[in-house]
């Protein structure tokens, strides 16, 4: 699979990156840990529960800076914006993937990004579930331990005071429109904000203005459907875009690979 990349001067360009996978027995789970050594930019494409295990950074995502720093625990959904602002050497971390569904059918959609210091309370079902993870435990424990750790997500609260009214319901149709035409003007009679403002207040709290993101997010459902099997030619208007050709050139911009080249791996 391709690397992840990260912006050095202006451009995209490839992270030195290590990952190791982990053996999880609960189906649809993922366990990996990664070693990486340049400062990260991108969309986060799963749900994800990470323990940082080694090196402190500065990182930003939904409009403000959070540190992190070992043992913190971070939480991220799929669309999610994430820059890093600074760091300490490399940043060691181990990443539990949940398939969205999974969450979204206990709590609903929820807002949330939070990072969770390695003495809060409310991290406590993660590093139970982080520790299981690392010991190699059986799939019963692991699943009482996953159970465990989504019910306690609803507990942590959301950021919707980082997040305003009207990006939330941009956000909402954004994701909702995913596959159809989509006009500014349209986005902001929807989110009862004038385009101008919207555009601003877009930007500075999600990270990337709305074209950006809704090409993004099409991007990562482009690769979903790849992944399951589709042919590169019929993607295009599964996802919103209008040719192959312009597949073509978002996808291998953000990705890194043709379509084709996306497929064959996967």
């Amino acid at each position: 699979m391709p690397k992840p990349r990260h912006l050095r001067g202006g451009k995209l360009a490839r992270v030195a990156v290590c990952i190791e996978h982990l053996g999880i027995s609960v189906p649809g789970y993922q366990a990996v840990r990664t070693s990486i050594d340049e400062p990260y930019v991108g969309i986060k494409e799963v749900f994800a529960i990470t323990r940082i295990e080694r090196g402190r950074s500065e990182f930003w995502t939904h409009g403000r800076v959070w540190a992190g720093r070992p043992g913190s625990i971070v939480i991220q959904q799929p669309g999610d914006v994430h820059r890093d602002v600074s760091r300490e050497g490399s940043i060691t971390y181990q990443m539990l993937r949940f398939p969205a569904r999974a969450v979204e059918h206990v709590i609903g959609r929820i807002e949330l990004h939070a990072c969770l210091a390695a003495d809060d309370a409310r991290a406590d079902a993660f590093q139970r579930l982080h520790a299981a993870v690392a010991a190699g435990a059986d799939r019963f424990t692991l699943e009482c331990l996953i159970a465990e750790g989504i019910d306690a997500l609803a507990g942590i609260g959301d950021d919707r005071q980082l997040l305003t009214r009207p990006v939330r319901r941009a956000l909402a149709l954004v994701r909702e429109r995913l596959a159809d035409p989509l006009t500014l003007d349209e986005l902001a009679r929807h989110a009862g904000l004038d385009k101008f403002h919207l555009c601003r207040a877009f930007r500075a709290q999600v990270g990337m203005p709305p074209h950006a993101y809704l090409t993004h997010l099409r991007i990562m459902h482009a690769k979903e459907l790849l992944a399951a099997g589709a042919k590169p030619k019929d993607v295009a208007p599964q996802v919103g875009l209008y040719d192959q050709s312009q597949l073509n050139r978002h996808f291998r911009r953000i990705v890194g690979v043709t379509p084709g080249e996306f497929a064959r791996r996967a």
